[in-house]
């Protein structure tokens, strides 16, 4: 179908589904084939160009003294004949017609709009391009064809399949579809779709293909049983297929006779308006599909243009097959009359005064102006650049010398520079532009097919996705309109294993995707605070994972407490110890001056009492979380302390023994080394040796306090570190030094009378002191944490208990239940009885 002009623009449609060719024989002419199967929809594809250029030659503002005419071509869905047509058009019809007034010869094809299939597009690119003829296509989507260095004249109107492969992806994300099938045609479009997918979804982590399936091209029964087999036998209930309309009509013929229900469809361009599809008998299967749509557009004065076609006004071609006499042959069903030698043809007779408007035709309709949308901006795309290059400023061009392109030498690799620099807007308000690569800004529809109650079948947008310069790629879906053809009414679950909860991890099955693990749970210490966690997190030091294992709380702290049992009643011992020392203190003072205190040496019994407070008293640094302070001072408290009561006994024991002595006759000179002086010093100077151990221990490595994890995972353990384990020691060590010698010396003495010593009572306590500490040192070191510090406080109290008992018992038992044997009389009596023993 062509129409003169200044400038023409080429055209490639599908206005024919199928051809036959004849069998090859040395006497078959070339271009010897028919096209079948005529497509109304292809033919308003054509009759779309057809309307924008004319349109453009009405508008006075665009291409003013210069008319566009065209040369639109039939591929018949046959790449041999799309290829044969691209070639016609680039080589020209060999028409000449006047161009100017002195000008004769056929007009440049400029630019062609076509061609529908990626396939056909990249055949033709690859021999056009070679012209640098631009080519902009309104159909073809295959990634392959971004490729500029290949392509470099290649132009589209519709995103790439790169584009549409993201937004399918974006949807799955959006409805948590990990795990689901891929099905494409077995052509360019489809195989280059399948590697993108991959690709894409493995890149975005947004899951995993369950299977991925070629569909054949014809009637491959086998084939296609085999597919539906695996689609019937797969967990997936999401199913995406990337083919053209005739896979899809012989994929569902198989699906329905196989059964397979519950699936959900996701739907390409391609096919996602087909109409032959939207039957009641495939709908109980395919209601309810998501897909991507060419964004749907608007067009004023289309439909008036397509009313006002007639085989009179538009038939150039009298040999009876033109593609108008076809369509009108189609729309009416009727034959137009045959050529003279013509066999005449059966059927009702065409008039040429039938009315479009009389009949019902999907022809006519243009509410959904989706490829018709592409063509026109293709049209528009051509038609602005070659505005824009006829308005060029001469010396200011962009070619060489800045010389511009003129009407008398138009060349096409001329309109291409201009081409990728256009930019316009559509009545519609999308704006049209280029980039690098030759595609257009990228903008689909997302499409439900809609299963309504009384069995017909409407698909409606549910949404859009679409790039924009400074948000990128945006998702826009309504959920609440989308038609689910499952009886929840809710979107299905396709996931090869459900998602991990926080508090564990995913651990990949061997030998199967990564959408197919099992959930570990996070071992102690460590967490996951998010759903499908790869790995579990470490706590931080002082933090320990929660019981779920989905979170870190601080760690339970661990120390002897003055608010838990055992802390109450250690402190309770404590000060119940200090209050009996402070009453036998208050006793002996009130009887100071009774034989019985004044017998047993009152100044060393009142600093023994002293002593044995602070050594009660020191137990309660123990108690409490440990601080500096409080480990520096507790255990030098508990060694003065200690030392200076064992001190007192020791001093105490060997007054004892040198005052027996000197009762005998000529012992009296020995008690010259034991007078008061003497024995406060010996005191002082015994305690003097401990400070000084303590104060070297503190100078050099004083203990401090630490937190412990090595007892407890989930607990940190607050204790004293002793610092120098020789100081610590050494300051043992000299205490259990002068308990023991206090013990030899009193167990030497313990015969004496008892009246004058108090050898046996001495004897006894410092066993028990002995046996207390010996027991300590073992069940200290292999005690944890606070258990440690009770230990410790358990020595303490106990051998305070003991030497308090043993020392003071019986004297307050005399003193206060017994009073008639603290007199003189008395205990001169026993020493005489002893002595005469």
């Amino acid at each position: 179908m062509h129409k003169p002009g200044d400038v023409i623009l080429g055209g490639l449609f599908e206005v024919h589904y199928t051809s036959v060719f004849p069998e090859l024989t040395f006497t078959s002419k070339p271009n010897q084939f028919s096209c079948q199967g005529f497509d109304p929809i292809g033919f308003r594809h054509a009759m779309t160009m057809a309307f924008a250029i004319d349109e453009i030659n009405r508008n006075s503002n665009l291409l003013p003294n210069v008319t566009l005419g065209y040369s639109l071509y039939d591929n018949c869905a046959t790449l041999v004949i799309g290829f044969s047509a691209a070639l016609s058009l680039t080589s020209g019809r060999e028409e000449q017609f006047v161009l100017q007034e002195n000008c004769l010869g056929t007009p440049p094809v400029l630019g062609i709009v076509g061609d529908s299939f990626s396939t056909f597009s990249i055949a033709t690119s690859d021999v056009i391009g070679l012209f640098k003829l631009p080519i902009v296509s309104y159909f073809a989507t295959c990634s392959c064809l971004s490729d500029r260095q290949r392509f470099p004249s290649f132009f589209r109107t519709i995103p790439s399949d790169a584009f549409q492969v993201r937004a399918m992806i974006q949807i799955l994300k959006r409805f948590g579809w990990t795990w689901a099938g891929l099905l494409v045609s077995d052509d360019d479009y489809g195989l280059h779709v399948a590697q993108s997918f991959q690709s894409d979804l493995a890149q975005s982590g947004g899951g995993c293909l369950a299977y991925s399936e070629i569909l054949p091209w014809g009637n491959d029964l086998t084939e296609l049983k085999r597919i539906v087999e695996v689609m019937k036998k797969s967990t997936a209930r999401v199913v995406i297929v990337f083919a053209h309309q005739i896979h899809m009509i012989q994929l569902m013929e198989e699906v329905v006779k196989q059964n397979v229900t519950g699936l959900q469809w996701m739907a390409s361009e391609a096919w996602t308006s087909a109409a032959v599809l939207q039957t009641p008998r495939l709908m109980p299967y395919l209601g309810g599909t998501l897909g991507i749509a060419i964004r749907r557009g608007e067009i004023p004065g289309l439909r008036e243009f397509l009313l006002g076609i007639h085989p009179n006004l538009h038939d150039t071609n009298r040999d009876g097959n033109s593609m108008v006499r076809q369509f009108w042959e189609y729309t009416f069903q009727c034959r137009f009359a045959p050529p003279s030698g013509w066999v005449e043809a059966g059927g009702e007779r065409c008039t040429g005064d039938e009315n479009l408007e009389n009949v019902d035709t999907e022809f006519l309709d243009v509410s959904n102006l989706r490829p018709e949308y592409n063509i026109y901006k293709a049209v528009h795309a051509l038609g602005y650049a070659l505005d824009d290059m006829l308005h060029c400023e001469h010396g200011r061009g962009p070619f060489s010398g800045h010389s511009c392109a003129s009407m008398q030498k138009l060349e096409p690799w001329q309109l291409m520079y201009y081409l990728e620099k256009v930019n316009f807007t559509t009545p519609f308000g999308d704006q049209v532009s280029f980039d690098e690569n030759g595609d257009a800004l990228p903008i689909y529809d997302v499409m439900n097919w809609l299963w309504l109650p009384n069995g017909r079948t409407k698909v409606q947008s549910v949404g859009e996705v679409k790039r924009s310069t400074f948000k990128g790629e945006e998702l826009t879906l309504h959920e609440d309109k989308i038609f689910w053809n499952f009886d929840t009414k809710q979107p299905p679950r396709s996931v090869c294993s459900d998602s991990c909860p926080p508090g564990t991890r995913m651990a990949r099955k061997k030998g199967q995707p990564v959408c197919c693990f099992v959930c570990v749970p996070c071992s102690e210490g460590k967490f996951s605070n998010e759903t499908d966690s790869m790995e579990c997190s470490g706590c931080p030091e002082d933090f320990w994972s929660s019981p779920q294992r989905d979170h870190c709380v601080p760690k339970k702290t661990e120390f002897l407490s003055y608010h838990e049992p055992l802390g109450i009643c250690l402190t309770s011992a404590s000060l119940l110890g200090t209050f009996i020392c402070a009453v036998v203190l208050g006793i002996f003072t009130y009887h100071r001056s009774t034989p019985m205190v004044r017998a047993n040496n009152t100044e060393l019994s009142f600093l023994l009492l002293v002593s044995l407070i602070l050594c009660f008293l020191c137990s309660l640094l123990f108690i409490g979380r440990p601080k500096l302070w409080t480990c520096q001072l507790r255990h030098a408290a508990f060694g003065i302390s200690f030392v200076l009561c064992v001190s007192c006994i020791l001093v105490k024991t060997m007054v004892v023994v040198a005052v027996f002595k000197a009762s005998k006759p000529g012992g009296g000179a020995g008690l010259k080394w034991f007078g008061a002086v003497q024995q406060r010093g010996t005191v002082v100077a015994l305690a003097s040796i401990q400070a000084a151990i303590c104060t070297a221990w503190l100078v050099s490595s004083s203990p401090a306090p630490h937190k412990n994890t090595k007892y407890y995972n989930d607990k940190i353990v607050y204790e004293c570190v002793v610092g120098s384990t020789v100081g610590f020691a050494v300051l043992l060590g000299y205490i259990g030094f002068l308990a023991i010698l206090s013990f030899l010396l009193a167990f030497l003495a313990r015969n004496l009378p008892d009246n004058f010593n108090e050898a046996k009572l001495i004897t006894f306590s410092m066993l028990i002191f002995c046996a207390v500490w010996v027991a300590f040192v073992p069940a200290y070191v292999n005690s944890p944490g606070k258990y440690a510090d009770a230990v410790e406080i358990f020595a303490i109290l106990a051998s305070s208990f003991g030497l308090l008992v043993a020392l003071f018992g019986p004297k307050c038992y005399i003193i206060l239940l017994r009073p008639e044997r603290n007199t003189k009389k008395a205990i001169m009596a026993r020493t005489t009885l002893m002595t005469s023993k």
